[in-house]
């Protein structure tokens, strides 16, 4: 079992995530997952708020969530969702999943929170069969070195992972990604809120491909 537990943030998450998702959050989600087919593996589940967004072609999704209320919350919600959900217990750094077993892997607002990208990414690639996709949607370090990076660093080396539940402002993800081997395909850098300068604003969605390894010559 994860030992994982924040329990004030989980309750102001299941809240803030409902709001997120009117003001824009769930279109973005919506085009994350668009096209998936086959077996997904869903990253930090949360409480179950990109469920209803998977395509029909989706058979099944493993949903890992260690966050007790949060996953509770994600068992509630994928009972009425429109494809076969499975919520369980589980790290990013330490899939509950067999080696290649999946066609894609999604994260969503979570790379941020996971302790060591590098190791959570690893895992991801292992569960990927080869060709298999990632599909992220995170918040990024916002680009350049002027006001808003320097709020990034300041605010990650103080209050925001106490308060946010690890979570990182200015962690170059789509560099992390492509360190463990994956192929980015598609990329959509904005800021969300649009005219939002909160250390969280700047956002990465995108598609990742894990190539498949080269055969004898």
């Amino acid at each position: 079992m994860a030992a994982v537990s924040h329990p004030v943030f989980a309750r102001v998450y299941e809240r803030l995530s409902v709001a997120m998702d009117r003001a824009g959050t769930a279109e973005h989600r919506r085009d994350l997952v668009a096209g998936l087919s086959g077996r997904v593996i869903e990253i930090g589940a949360g409480n179950g708020r990109m469920f209803p967004h998977y395509p029909p072609a989706v058979t099944e999704v493993l949903a890992v969530e260690p966050e007790p209320r949060l996953r509770a919350a994600a068992l509630r919600a994928a009972s009425t969702a429109p494809v076969p959900v499975t919520v369980v217990d589980g790290l990013a750094e330490a899939l509950p999943a067999p080696d290649g077993g999946f066609d894609a892997a999604v994260a969503a607002l979570v790379l941020c929170t996971v302790p060591d990208q590098a190791v959570a990414l690893a895992e991801v690639a292992r569960v990927l069969r080869p060709g298999g996709q990632l599909r992220f949607f995170e918040h990024v370090a916002a680009d350049g070195t002027g006001r808003l990076r320097r709020v990034q660093r300041l605010v990650d080396a103080t209050v925001w992972p106490t308060l946010f539940a690890g979570c990182h402002t200015g962690r170059d993800t789509v560099a992390a990604i492509g360190a463990q081997g994956f192929v980015i395909e598609e990329l959509l850098r904005f800021r969300f809120p649009a005219t939002s300068n909160s250390p969280s604003s700047p956002c990465v969605r995108g598609r990742a491909v894990l190539p498949a390894p080269a055969g004898p010559r």
